[in-house]
């Protein structure tokens, strides 16, 4: 167990904008982005390329009685207009993610392009293929397809009800996968012997990620070599090259996946689609490059969708209010097909986080991943944890007004203390300071003043509340990842990484591990990541696993590269290789002087040929465990259900920190993610016809800078060993973290008028409508 390190504050950022930690440099990257000189996929001028549209279904479930394409394909300067028919060699898309259940997961076969059945709103119908994009869309409306409409089911509730449409002859009852985890008889007789018992029933909304830039891909395919080129918005270019290789039939080395710049992702885009596929299908036959741009209704209505489950847990405690036993029982929506990475987000992923920071003893998990015919169902910020986290904390919530007991009392009853821990699904904590974070927040959030200021907004007629959530992440993604750095001519340091930055800082955060360790300067530094053509392998991006796993890869790549240059050191100055140290950038010898590294890496290069170069590799990796303590003020208008957001305060821990300024905007931008999903967020579709209802940001709520408070952030640094760096990760602990918070601090103002539920989002109508429900009950 580590000892305690004292916190560093990641001080709010004054009109100067100058940070207070030397560590907190400013983005490399910003330059190109501030200045339009950003470089995203459809920056990229290609003259000859043709563009592509797709044709999507208007219904959520109907056979497909037949196509008539023969005016579209006559329209001059359209090029093809493929169906199911014309790409029937392909393979389905596959799930790459095994997750074991009961019995095997139920993966019915998607073609990129729907045949017999449309199976959502946006099922892809046809692709084609013009010299414009304008040309492309005049096209697709020329192309009739007869439609047989079927009973359809969108409600996550409805999908497993006896009279519910089934989706797929394979799947009865339309379950996809049944998993179960934990010790069923510890459990029951836990609970048998329980002195306290609490139920929660929470939902968790379905969502998009909505990133800023839309899907995009540009398909090349070189017929001298044999050779296709995809070139796209999103990230796990290594991944979503196998699985391309798959739909395609051929190995995956005759594909090349590269991305350049990404504006967002958050877990979206590291699914494989169809259009990628049918962009090189489409390069290759055409004999020239085809470029597709999503529209936004697109990305709504065709890429994927997260969370969307029903879960109810109940939690056992004994007469003292400690934890004795959690039950969670789940129906998890996976939509209308097995996404990429899809059924993980409710099994595998939630594991290790379920129970959060809270020492029980027993768990069950039983999950039901259901069929709907909505958008299928993928990876999002956080990805499970969050889901985790907001069941937990509602329960502690629940427990603690059950029992009479101050909620912060109850959690620091019940906070993990003794290191290494192990919970009861098998994941291994190695350090944490819960309890003492906690005790932080309350006082920045100035807890014992509350009253005052609810009394304040009474005057007001406001209803004033004060929420506290805690949370734990548990990041790393892929368990392994790979890095190189090899020297340049000009003195500089490529840093090879298989990693993926979607706005992170990598370009910045990285060259400042790499300059600390070799005592450089951080310019000298460039990152080569998102193209397999120059990356030989790479877990990408997903699991806040950047610095942890990419960042450590990075550090061993490191350390091996000054053990390969320090026999040429010894060489240089005349000393045995034992004698050699190297510290602050330059190779020491008692008695013999010393040479700095450039120095060295110029000598390996005029004597071997080969630059001087390194490489380091992790396996295996453990999981680390990003945590911490929340808290939020909102005052609620009973007459309309408006509820402002007043303040928001952190003390987190994310391990060691590289740059605490990007490390808070990770953190801001997950707060940001987690607070639209509790006040705002709703993928909804119509129960009856099946329409998606928010297929653009006209009906799609997303928070604004007028939305969210000035976050008060700490950061407490308690390294763990789970990689060189001591870096725990930070990209989804927003995300995981605010929701509960949020629902906590509205739940507060409600209770003096009796409400004590509420499920996300709470839109205005959704509390108005409580407050009116829980009046009736008092009359």
């Amino acid at each position: 167990m580590h000892a305690r390190i004292p916190g560093h504050r990641a001080e709010t950022l004054g009109p100067a904008l100058t940070p207070t930690d030397p560590r907190s440099l400013r983005r490399f990257e910003d330059e190109r982005f501030l200045t339009g000189q950003g470089f995203y996929l459809d920056d990229e001028a290609v003259p000859d390329a043709l563009h592509a549209m797709v044709l999507r279904s208007p219904h959520a479930h109907a056979t497909i009685l037949s196509i008539d394409a023969e005016a579209a394909r006559g329209l001059p300067g359209v090029h093809a207009v493929y169906t199911a028919a014309e790409i029937a060699d392909l393979a389905p898309l596959p799930c790459s993610l095994a997750v074991a259940g009961e019995a095997p997961l139920i993966v019915p076969p998607r073609s990129p392009l729907a045949g017999e059945r449309v199976r959502h709103v946006g099922d892809p119908v046809a692709f084609i293929v013009a010299e414009t994009a304008e040309l492309a869309r005049e096209a697709s409306e020329l192309i009739a397809v007869d439609y047989d409409i079927l009973p359809s089911v969108t409600e996550l509730a409805a999908a497993n009800a006896p009279d519910a449409p089934e989706i797929w002859p394979q799947a009865p009852g339309n379950l996809a996968l049944r998993y179960r985890l934990g010790d069923g008889a510890a459990v029951a007789t836990a609970f048998a012997q329980a002195a306290h018992v609490v139920t929660c029933r929470v939902v968790n909304n379905r969502i998009a990620a909505a990133a800023l830039e839309p899907r995009a891909a540009l398909g090349r395919f070189d017929k001298a070599s044999g050779r296709y080129r995809l070139s796209l918005s999103g990230a796990s270019v290594h991944d979503i090259r196998r699985e391309l290789a798959a739909v395609l039939r051929i190995a995956p080395e005759r594909i090349d996946v590269a991305c350049p710049d990404v504006g967002g992702g958050f877990g979206m885009k590291n699914v494989t689609y169809p259009e990628y596929a049918l962009v090189l299908v489409a390069a290759e036959r055409l004999g020239r490059p085809v470029r597709w741009l999503a529209e936004r209704i697109e990305d709504f209505s065709g890429g994927v969708h997260a969370r969307d489950n029903l879960t109810t847990g109940k939690l056992a405690l004994d007469a003292k209010g400690r934890f004795l036993a959690l039950q969670v029982e789940t129906t998890a929506n996976l939509g209308a097909y097995v996404s990429s990475l899809g059924p993980g987000s409710a099994t595998t992923a939630p594991t290790p986080a379920m129970g959060g920071l809270y020492d029980i003893p027993a768990m069950t998990m039983d999950v039901r991943c259901v069929f709907t015919n909505t958008v299928p169902i993928d990876a999002y910020r956080g990805a499970g944890k969050p889901e985790a986290n907001y069941l937990i904390e509602r329960l502690v919530e629940a427990a603690a007004n059950r029992l009479r007991i101050d909620s912060a009392t109850l959690r620091k009853r019940n906070f993990i203390r003794r290191f290494p821990y192990r919970k009861p699904f098998g994941a291994v904590l190695d350090c944490g300071s819960f309890g003492s974070n906690l005790d932080q927040v309350l006082a920045a959030a100035d807890r014992g003043g509350f009253r005052r200021r609810r009394a304040e907004s009474r005057r007001r007629g406001k209803l004033r509340g004060l929420g506290i959530g805690c949370f734990l992440e548990t990041s790393r993604g892929a368990p392994n990842e790979d890095a190189w750095l090899s020297f340049r001519a000009d003195g500089g340091i490529d840093m090879t990484v298989g990693t993926q930055s979607n706005g992170q800082g990598h370009e910045t955060s990285f060259a400042q591990l790499l300059a600390s360790r070799f005592g450089l300067p951080v310019e000298r530094f460039r990152l080569i990541q998102g193209d397999t053509a120059r990356v030989p392998s790479g877990g990408g991006h997903g699991g806040a696993r950047s610095l942890h796993m990419g960042g450590g890869a990075l550090a061993l790549a490191a350390d091996a590269l000054i053990e390969k240059a320090r026999p040429a050191a010894a060489e240089l100055l005349q000393a045995a290789a034992e004698a050699v140290s190297f510290h602050n950038g330059r190779f020491l010898a008692p008695g013999a002087g010393e040479v700095d590294l450039g120095s060295v890496a110029r000598h390996v290069a005029e004597t071997t040929g080969k630059p001087l170069a390194s490489h380091g590799a992790r396996r295996n990796a453990p999981l680390t465990f990003p945590n911490g303590a929340q808290a939020a003020e909102v005052e609620v208008d009973p007459q309309t259900g408006e509820v402002t957001l007043l303040r928001y305060v952190a003390v987190d821990d994310y391990g060691t920190l590289i740059n605490p300024l990007l490390t808070e905007a990770q953190v801001h931008g997950g707060l940001a993610q987690g607070i639209g999903q509790a006040l705002m967020e709703e993928a909804r579709y119509d129960p009856d016809g099946g329409q998606l209802l928010s297929a653009t940001f006209m009906d799609y709520a997303m928070p604004r800078a007028m939305d969210l408070p000035a976050f008060e952030l700490s950061m407490v640094e308690l390294p763990t060993d789970a990689n060189p760096l001591g870096a725990k990760g930070a990209g989804q602990a927003g995300c995981i973290g605010a929701p509960q918070t949020v629902i906590h601090a509205i739940l507060d103002a409600l209770r003096p008028l009796g409400v004590t539920h509420l499920d996300m989002p709470a839109t205005p109508a959704r509390i108005w409508r409580a407050i009116r429900e829980a009046q009736q009950a008092k009359d």
